[in-house]
C-alpha cells in the first residue's frame, strides 16, 4: 500500500510538472506570435476593476484600523490631561468637588438625566466602530483572496485550453494522421474547454456583482462611522461644556479676589492724587510746608519780614480777586470754569506745569481736549497774570489737591 501511495504521489507530481511546462511553452509561443491567444476584453476589464476594488478596500481597512488606534491614543491622552488638571486644581478654587467628579468621570448633568462617564463614552465609541464598521469591512474583504485565486486558476485553464486547441489543430493538419492521437487530443481539448468555461462563466457572474456591492460597503462604513462620531462628540460636548463652566466661574472668582485685594489695598494706602504717566524717576507731588510750619524754623527778624510779605501778597491777591469778581463775563478768560486758591506750594517739575505758591488764585480752565486730562489734575492760569496780560499762554496743569475751590 505504501508503494502504491508513493506511485500515486509521484504520478500526480509528474502530471503537475508536465502541465506547468506545457503552459510555459504555450505562453512563449503566444508572446512570439506563433500561437493565437484566447482574449476576452470585457473579462479583462472586470479583472482590472476587481484589482482596483481590492486595493481600495485594503487601504480603507488599513486607514480605519489606524483611526481606531488614534481613538485609543486620544482616550489615553484625554485621561492623562484630566488627571493633570485634577492634580493642579487647588482646594480653595471654585468647583473643586465638581472638578474631582469630572476627573473621576462620573458627572451628573445639572438639569437633565445623568450623563455617561467619559471612559464609557470612549470605550463605546471604539467598540462601535470596531463592531459596525471594521468588522463588516473585514467580512467584505475576506472574499477577495478566493476570487483572486480563481481568477489565476481561470488564466491557467485558459492557457491549457489554448494549448489543447493548438495540439489538436496540429494533429489534424499533420501529413500522417493518427486517428487515435487525434481522438485523444480532441477529448483533452473538450475537457480543458469545459473546465475553463465553467470558471469563466462563474467569474463573469460574480465580478460585476462584487463591483456593484462596493458602493453599499462604503456607504455603510462611513455612514456608521459618522453616526458614531456624532453621538460620541455630542456626549463629549456636554462634558466639555461642564468643564468650560467650571473654568469660567474660576475666572470670575479670580477677578473678584483681585477686586477685593485692590479695594483693601486702596483703603489702607494714603489717598494721594498723583498724575498718571510721569517717568518713574519723577517724584509724585508733595505738599510744601505751610507758613505756620515754616515760621517755627526762622529767626525773629526773618519772621517779621515774612509776615510783612504775606500781608502784602494777601492784599495784592485780594485786590486782583476783586478785579476779576467785579469784571464782566467778557473779562474772564475763555473756557473759565471756576477759581481755586493754592493751599500748598508746588514746584513745577515739567514745562507744562504751573508753579504754585500758598495763596495764589488760579482761574481754572477747560481742557482743549478732555481726553488729555489726567485724574487729579486741573489746568488754569494765574489770576494775577490774566489781570495784567489778558492772555492764557502761561496756563499750565497743577495738582487739584494742592488747591481749594473758592
Amino acid at each position: 500500500m505504501a508503494e502504491i501511495g508513493k506511485g500515486v504521489t509521484a504520478g500526480k507530481l509528474a502530471i503537475s510538472v508536465q502541465k506547468r511546462l506545457t503552459r510555459a511553452q504555450e505562453k512563449v509561443m503566444q508572446k512570439l506570435g506563433k500561437a493565437d491567444e484566447t482574449r476576452d476584453v470585457a473579462f479583462e476589464e472586470m479583472v482590472a476593476n476587481f484589482n482596483k476594488q481590492m486595493t481600495e478596500g485594503s487601504k480603507l481597512q488599513k486607514d480605519l484600523k489606524a483611526y481606531l488606534v488614534a481613538v485609543k491614543t486620544m482616550h489615553d491622552a484625554s485621561r492623562r490631561l484630566q488627571d493633570c488638571l485634577a492634580d493642579m486644581y487647588e482646594p480653595d478654587w471654585f468647583g473643586k468637588e465638581e472638578m474631582d467628579a469630572l476627573t473621576e468621570e462620573m458627572i451628573e448633568k445639572e438639569m437633565d438625566n445623568n450623563l455617561e462617564d467619559t471612559d464609557t463614552l470612549w470605550l463605546d465609541y471604539h467598540q462601535s466602530i470596531t463592531d459596525k464598521s471594521l468588522t463588516s469591512l473585514d467580512s467584505y474583504l475576506t472574499q477577495f483572496p478566493d476570487i483572486k485565486a480563481r481568477i489565476a486558476k481561470r488564466d491557467r485553464k485558459m492557457v491549457d485550453f489554448d494549448s489543447a486547441r493548438h495540439h489538436f489543430s496540429s494533429l489534424q493538419k499533420g501529413k500522417k494522421k493518427d486517428e487515435a492521437k487525434i481522438a485523444k487530443a480532441e477529448e483533452e481539448l473538450g475537457r480543458a474547454q469545459k473546465i475553463f468555461e465553467e470558471l469563466n462563466v462563474e467569474l463573469q457572474d460574480e465580478l460585476p456583482s462584487l463591483w456593484d456591492n462596493r458602493v453599499g460597503v462604503y456607504v455603510n462604513t462611513f455612514q456608521g462611522l459618522a453616526g458614531h462620531q456624532e453621538k460620541f462628540h455630542g456626549e463629549m460636548n456636554k462634558l466639555s461644556q461642564n468643564l468650560n463652566d467650571i473654568m469660567s466661574k474660576l475666572e470670575e472668582q479670580r477677578e473678584q479676589n483681585e477686586e477685593t485685594n485692590h479695594s483693601e489695598s486702596a483703603s489702607s494706602a494714603p489717598k494721594v492724587v498723583q498724575r498718571p504717566g510721569p517717568p518713574p524717576s519723577r517724584p509724585p507731588p508733595r505738599p510744601m510746608p505751610s507758613p505756620d510750619q515754616r515760621q517755627q524754623r526762622v529767626d525773629p527778624v526773618e519772621d517779621e519780614a515774612s509776615v510783612s510779605d504775606v500781608n502784602t501778597e494777601s492784599s495784592t491777591t485780594t485786590t486782583q480777586q476783586s478785579e476779576v469778581t467785579n469784571g464782566s463775563d467778557g473779562d474772564l478768560p475763555p473756557g473759565f470754569l471756576y477759581k481755586v486758591k493754592a493751599v500748598h506750594e508746588y514746584a513745577a517739575t515739567d514745562g507744562d506745569e504751573l508753579e504754585l505758591k500758598i495763596g495764589d488764585d488760579v482761574l481754572v480752565l477747560a481742557f482743549d481736549n478732555p481726553d488729555e486730562q489726567d485724574d487729579g489734575w486741573l489746568v488754569g492760569v494765574q489770576e494775577s497774570h490774566w489781570v495784567q496780560n489778558k492772555d492764557i499762554s502761561a496756563k499750565g496743569v497743577f495738582p487739584e489737591n494742592f488747591t481749594q475751590k473758592v
